[in-house]
């Protein structure tokens, strides 16, 4: 069975909002075959992301940059898991109050070192989540599940 690791970081009801969202659309019926791992950033370890098939990550912009807790997550995982999981799918949203550019140039480099392959376009949003942004998330998290159905 393949496995589907979420790690966020959930500081606010806006980011709760999107994340459950994402675990919904990960989760749907018609996705089989798939196990999805929920972790917080400040507690996933570089043996869940060896564990894992693929990744969705979410974050708060903090100013001007991907959480703190995000950023922590990265640094534990980046060299134990550098060579590994190359290549692995993965996707990301992104909540901030005004602007989130840092956050998502923050994320794409560092996925970028590690070889991690973008398996959907990332959601970004900007204040208060409208349905089309818990859409947008559902469609994110069953995007990246449904990648890993044999």
């Amino acid at each position: 069975m393949a496995t589907l690791l979420i790690v966020h970081h959930t500081p606010s009801p806006n980011c709760q909002a999107l994340f459950e969202a994402v675990v919904s659309g990960a989760t749907a019926p018609e996705i089989e075959g798939v196990r999805v791992e929920r972790r917080a950033a400040l507690a996933a370890t570089a043996s869940d992301v060896l564990a894992a098939d693929a990744y969705l990550l979410g974050t708060p912009a903090n100013l001007g940059y991907m959480s703190g807790a995000l950023k922590h997550f990265f640094d534990q995982v980046y060299y134990p898991c550098l060579d590994t999981t190359r290549g692995r799918p993965f996707g990301y949203y992104v909540h901030g109050g005004n602007d989130v550019t840092g956050a998502v140039r923050g994320i794409g480099t560092i996925t970028t070192g590690l070889g991690w392959r973008r398996a959907a376009e990332p959601v970004t949003v900007t204040g208060e989540p409208g349905k089309a942004d818990v859409a947008a998330c559902w469609e994110l998290g069953a995007t990246v599940a449904a990648g890993l159905m044999a």
